[in-house]
């Protein structure tokens, strides 16, 4: 999932986010969004599906930014078949644990010609969330913007609010969290708190370099490699640990 910076499918990860060529293409116009990095989709095991059904009350996740992604990043594209100018802004955000657990990319088109100006918001979401109900968001309260489940993959759901107006962006612009409500298995709200710093200045400011996007991608792969071997390492000395374990038994 390729809507924002540079984040790619993390084994035990709960989730990350940006936009898959296919999926970034809003309904109007039909211009397809420019290539950029998957962010680390989510894994079965969130927070949202593993809540006991016991428990009724809504639940608040605060999450925090992926530590290898230092800002939003604001990716920008044109559609050469339609001349659309093509932007969007992302994050990936990760629990508190490090794990991968949502990502956000704020999409904003313009047709000179057409006069045609379109503003998508598109979520990347953990697996075990009950799709009818769709989402909401909002900025610090304020009132909700509705959105539906688009597509999901072994990696996660994509969510998005198409045709979104002009004020829902300018108050993320100025706000402090955008909270994104969906309900698990159980029916029992989830709410995941995202921090919105440096959004605004991301929107409003340049797209980053192709160049140095290109390096943001290159190390994150590396780290999630590293990442990865390192968990590989560790599930191996806890699979030769359980033997040695075993055979002291026998000997009581």
């Amino acid at each position: 999932m390729s809507f924002t910076r540079p984040a790619t499918l993390a084994c035990a990860a709960l989730l990350g986010l940006a936009a898959a060529p296919a999926l970034a293409q809003p309904k109007k116009p039909t211009a397809p969004p420019p290539t950029a990095p998957a962010p680390t989709a989510p894994a079965p095991g969130t927070p949202a599906a593993n809540t006991p059904a016991a428990q009724t009350g809504p639940q608040i996740v605060t999450v925090k930014s992926e530590p290898s992604q230092a800002d939003w990043t604001k990716v920008c594209g044109k559609d050469q078949g339609s001349g659309t100018d093509i932007c969007y802004t992302t994050r990936d955000f990760v629990s508190d644990q490090g794990q991968p657990v949502l990502a956000v990319a704020v999409y904003e088109m313009k047709n000179a010609a057409q006069k045609q100006e379109v503003r998508v918001v598109r979520y990347l979401l953990p697996l075990g969330l009950l799709l009818q109900p769709g989402i909401r968001f909002n900025v610090d309260g304020q009132a909700a913007t509705p959105g539906r489940f688009a597509v999901c993959f072994p990696n996660g759901c994509f969510a998005e609010a198409g045709g979104v107006d002009a004020g829902v962006i300018a108050a993320m612009k100025k706000g402090t969290t955008l909270n994104v409500s969906v309900q698990n298995q159980t029916q029992r709200e989830v709410t995941f708190a995202v921090p919105l710093t440096g959004f605004g200045k991301a929107f409003d400011g340049p797209a980053i370099d192709p160049k140095v996007l290109e390096e943001q991608q290159k190390k994150l792969q590396a780290e999630l490699e590293k990442r990865s071997e390192d968990m590989r390492k560790k599930l191996e000395q806890q699979g030769g640990a359980a033997p040695a374990a075993g055979a002291a038994a026998p000997a009581k």
